[in-house]
């Protein structure tokens, strides 16, 4: 690995990290900002449902701005959007100014994902290895890190917060890739297999509705439900990310030994007993070894699903089609992340308006299909919606 390149690793893993951290550390003060604003669920699921709807565009956005302007220019403009709409959501002297705060935020964290992602593949590409996954580790730890700073401030005012803002300023000045391969991850012209990837992005959506349900919705449950200490609540987020995280770290080495249908089989079945630990908790301590649990089962989801989804896209192609293909997959595969995070963070709360353990039945009831969806992630010989090559990648 060049200088350049290695230079170019750490800044794109350093936007993942900046991303979970920031994504984290907002949604571990959820209780923080109901109070602050005097929101019920369905006004928080309203104001959620906002952002991930500006989430989605802004990907679109991504998408059509990268071939013009390459995904780092793209990049940069997104976390500075994560910057603006975090401080100004912070600070807002009103409700309004709140919200337009947040729709900045989501429009921002739409650009981060389409363009973090097209980065990783050109590198991916220009190293001749996979770093998908080491990525979405970053964001983890960076998830980890966010979850660490609100359990240690919650007593300093929360204009602070916006200090937050700066994170996002000094990963923007990073050195990412100049010139990747922007048009052909924004191509409409290349040949994806989309009808077979759609079983792999409907696991992607599986995982994104428990993630974001555990991520959004936890720290509230444990401060409605069993009145959690407000500097407490963070601990419905914390050991699921380093459940999932520590997983990760030894996901390879699973998937070889068991096969990615099996690992997600098993994975679904932990997933399942551990939300019905956290619907059926007496205590909060309870409910957060139903997180912790619930972080180990669905870890390998993502990587996998990404991993797959760009196998099959480059199947039978030749070399140059094949590049192409994958682009295009990275670039909208992750559509199917936002659909999960509508169902998380929106249904999970308009369902569980009256009680929050009813609104985890939604993450409960797409755990349920891991079991059906994990058939899609079979190798190509035994299935051919499956790859043995991006189930082993992962």
């Amino acid at each position: 690995m060049t200088a350049d390149l290695r230079r170019a690793r750490l800044a794109i893993s350093a936007a993942f990290l900046v991303q979970g951290l920031v994504f984290i550390s907002l949604t571990t003060r959820l209780p923080r900002i109901q109070d602050r604003w005097d929101l019920g669920e369905l006004a928080l699921s309203g104001v959620l449902l906002m952002m991930v709807l500006l989430a989605g565009v802004g990907s679109l956005v991504a998408e059509r701005l990268a071939p013009r302007l390459d995904s780092a220019t793209v990049l940069r403009a997104g976390l500075l959007a994560l910057a603006a709409g975090v401080a100004v959501a912070v600070l807002a002297p009103s409700t309004v100014v709140f919200v337009l705060g947040l729709a900045t935020y989501g429009v921002g964290l739409g650009l981060v994902d389409a363009t973090g992602n097209m980065q990783a593949v050109a590198l991916e590409h220009r190293l001749g290895r996979v770093v998908l996954p080491s990525c979405h580790g970053a964001w983890t730890l960076g998830g980890v890190i966010g979850a660490l700073i609100t359990l240690g401030t919650g007593d300093v005012p929360w204009s602070a917060v916006a200090l937050l803002a700066a994170l996002p300023v000094l990963a923007s000045a990073a050195p990412y890739l100049a010139r990747d391969h922007g048009e052909a991850a924004t191509s409409t012209q290349t040949d994806v297999p989309w009808r077979a990837i759609v079983m792999v992005g409907l696991a992607l959506v599986a995982f994104y509705t428990v993630d974001t349900a555990a991520a959004t919705w936890g720290p509230v449950y444990l401060d409605d439900e069993f009145g959690a200490p407000e500097d407490l609540v963070a601990l419905a987020t914390l050991p699921y990310l380093v459940a999932s995280g520590l997983v990760r770290l030894v996901g390879d080495r699973l998937t070889e030994e068991v096969g990615a249908v099996r690992l997600l089989r098993a994975g679904a079945a932990i997933a399942f007993v551990a939300l019905v630990v956290v619907v059926a908790a007496p205590s909060w301590p309870v409910a957060v070894v139903g997180f912790t649990l619930l972080g180990c089962g669905v870890a390998v989801v993502a990587p996998l699903s990404f991993s797959a989804a760009a196998a099959l896209a480059g199947r039978d192609a030749d070399p140059a089609t094949r590049q192409a293909r994958v682009d295009a997959v990275v670039a909208r595969f992750n559509q199917f992340n936002y659909a999960g995070a509508l169902l998380g963070a929106v249904m999970t709360g308009a369902v569980g308006a009256g009680s929050l353990r009813v609104g985890f039945a939604v993450p409960l009831v797409m755990v349920v299909a891991l079991f059906w969806l994990a058939r899609a992630f079979a190798p190509a010989d035994e299935n051919p919606a499956g790859s043995s090559a991006g189930a082993s990648r992962s």
